[in-house]
């Protein structure tokens, strides 16, 4: 039998797990500090977000990973709220408190704490609560240079932190947009595939329906098919109202009559067109494949698109003059790598992203990143859009990569 352990010997663990925890708070807190001067010196204004956010607005536009990793509650009243998953939101409905009228430029920056479920409590790399350094920039008068320096202080950032040994990973949804809008097929096909880009297997599936002609609605029934075949909405609605009331059933969720009109008008649109062409699925398919040096991307591109009369030139050249204003502000482009399906974390973004990788914490752990996301503020609002582009990071990461992996 082993001797039980000693009261001194258990207090005195507890004693050196305190302080090791108060000398990594106190790192975090040193790391911040250089961090949010750096974004200072820059002219961006600390702000500091409330914690407990409205969960509609979120749920909304986070994406599917995200959503489902939101610590979501409801108070007394009956309000749904929730532990904020990042400051980009909430640094976006600041903006509108400030500039909803006037959409005038801004500037922000913020270290914040956030909170993202983790299965078994999560690990050092992966808290469920950790904190986050970032910046947002608003309404800037050049969208390309706004986005080069957004890149270059984040890179500039975990460099004054300590981080040595780090690779930027770039993508650009603009590409992707300019590409299926260059291919004959309907703009609802389009907006579809838009809609999955962030769900590799659901966009795979939906890319082969519309090849197949598998398109939903086939199943449609005759009386709803005949009131669409008139263009009339008002008919639309009666034919819905009428199935609905026969098979007993009744509207539930947001959606209303007039939206479900819409939808299934349509569904049955796309019975009526060819299937989309299967050179035209393997195109968009190549072109997410392509993973490359950030530099030779637009060879890449050219060279799949000869011979498709797919002319992307207006894309490919405002991704160059991106890399040409990144190499500007200092970032060494040549050791940039891209990829055209990178972006599928969060939902909001439209063109530009980034992310910055450890080696000592791994590829599926950046460092921090960001991107342009022009569509975001109107989705919270429902007014007006705003270019905006921004960036964040992971700071707990940060730290853990600069020790080497060790907490």
């Amino acid at each position: 039998m082993s001797a039980p352990d000693k009261p001194g010997a258990s207090l005195a663990a507890k004693v050196t797990e305190l302080e090791a925890s108060a000398r990594w708070i106190e790192a975090l807190d040193r790391q911040s500090t250089i961090i949010m001067a750096i974004f200072a010196r820059a002219g961006f204004e600390p702000i500091a977000p409330a914690v407990i956010q409205p969960a509609d607005v979120f749920l909304d536009v986070i994406g599917e990973d995200l959503r489902a990793r939101t610590y979501v509650f409801t108070d007394p009243e009956g309000a749904e709220l929730c532990l904020r998953p990042d400051l980009t939101i909430p640094a976006c409905r600041l903006y509108l408190a400030r500039h909803g009228q006037d959409g005038a430029p801004a500037r922000f920056a913020y270290n914040g704490v956030v909170f993202r479920y983790q299965p078994s409590g999560g690990s050092p790399a992966r808290p469920r609560e950790f904190r986050q350094a970032g910046i947002e920039s608003f309404a800037a008068a050049d969208p390309a240079k706004a986005e080069a320096e957004i890149l270059a202080l984040s890179v500039e950032s975990v460099r004054a932190a300590g981080l040595r040994s780090f690779r930027v990973h770039v993508g650009d949804l603009g590409l992707f947009n300019a590409l299926i809008s260059g291919i004959d097929m309907p703009e609802r096909w389009q907006a579809r595939l838009r809609h999955y880009f962030w769900q590799p297997e659901a966009f795979r599936e939906q890319l082969q329906r519309l090849v197949n002609g598998a398109l939903a609605g086939r199943h449609l029934p005759p009386a709803l098919v005949a009131a669409i075949a008139g263009g009339d909405e008002a008919k639309v609605i009666s034919a819905i109202e009428q199935h609905l009331d026969e098979k007993g059933m009744v509207i539930s969720g947001t959606r209303t009559l007039e939206e479900i009109a819409a939808h299934l008008t349509g569904l049955a649109h796309d019975r009526k067109i060819k299937p989309l062409a299967a050179r035209a699925a393997e195109l968009i398919e190549s072109y997410l494949r392509i993973e490359a040096p950030a530099e030779a991307v637009p060879q890449h591109i050219k060279k799949l698109l000869k011979g498709s009369g797919i002319d992307l030139t207006p894309a490919l050249s405002a991704y160059e003059e991106r890399l040409k204003l990144a190499s500007q502000e200092g970032i060494d482009i040549s050791q940039a790598a891209f990829s055209a399906g990178f972006g599928r974390a969060f939902e909001y973004y439209t063109g530009f992203v980034f992310e910055i990788l450890s080696p000592v914490v791994g590829d599926a752990t950046p460092i921090g990143g960001g991107g342009r996301y022009d569509t975001l503020v109107k989705a919270i609002s429902g007014s007006r859009s705003v270019p905006a582009v921004g960036a964040a990071i992971h700071t707990e990461r940060l730290l853990l990569a600069v020790r080497g992996g060790r907490p």
